[in-house]
């Protein structure tokens, strides 16, 4: 056992010190610069996704869950009717059933509620949809970016964003007297935005429109950003 840890002391002294010679040989890098740039574009949002829901409650668990899948039942097979694959798509959501206590902790019934998601691309046919389902009423609205908009959008504006990073390197190894640059290391990354926050009342109309109209759709705009850091070596 002390054979062993002399011999690995021995070894940790010898890289130790190879690694101090190393350092005082190598003299630290000349000429680095970390650089950051960045581009942006604005989009209407072409997806739109509703959640429908209803609640119940009673005395009895089983009468409270049947109502619950009668009312949701319902709502699918109208759904179903309008369904298109990417256009609008119909999912059931969250199914909850529990029961109610009183203040002394005694259950004096049961209450429940059930959801279904409705999203697509198609936002008249989905708001049309909507005022057919009596069901269930609106309880969220949200406009995202699809998949395929956010990956061309970010493909356009990573080409603007390299673009930038690399005049910048340009610009600044030609005002630091130098004839050229190399990249040493950089990340891309992007993220989405709202250009403008919802209006709360907007959403909350929505969530109270009569069953026999259809819900009024408006995408608003979303901004893709996406942003280069990273350093650059000046070159004589």
């Amino acid at each position: 056992m002390c054979m062993l840890s002399f011999r690995a002391a021995l070894a940790l002294s010898a890289l130790l010190s190879t690694s101090i010679a190393w350092a005082e040989v190598t003299p630290p890098p000349q000429g680095v610069v970390s650089l950051s740039a960045s581009a942006s574009l604005e989009v209407t949002k072409d997806l739109l996704g509703i959640t429908l829901n209803t609640t119940r409650e009673g005395q009895d668990a089983a009468s409270v869950q049947s109502q619950l899948k009668q009312a949701l039942d319902a709502a699918l097979t109208e759904a179903k009717k309008a369904a298109k694959p990417g256009q609008l798509e119909v999912q059931t959501g969250g199914f909850s059933l529990s029961p109610r206590y009183t203040s002394k902790g005694v259950i004096n019934g049961w209450q429940g509620s059930a959801e279904l998601i409705i999203e697509g691309r198609d936002m008249q046919a989905i708001g049309q949809l909507t005022g057919r389902i009596t069901t269930l009423t609106i309880s969220r609205v949200a406009y995202s970016l699809s998949r395929e908009l956010r990956e061309k959008t970010e493909g356009e504006v990573s080409a603007q964003a390299i673009a930038r990073f690399r005049a910048k390197g340009a610009d600044y190894a030609k005002q630091f007297g130098y004839s050229g640059y190399g990249v040493r290391e950089v990340n891309v990354s992007g993220n989405e935005q709202p250009s403008a926050p919802a209006p709360m009342y907007r959403a909350k109309a929505m969530s109270v429109a009569s069953s026999d109209e259809s819900l009024p759709v408006e995408a608003g705009k979303g901004v893709v950003t996406v942003s280069v850091n990273g350093t650059v070596q000046m070159n004589k």
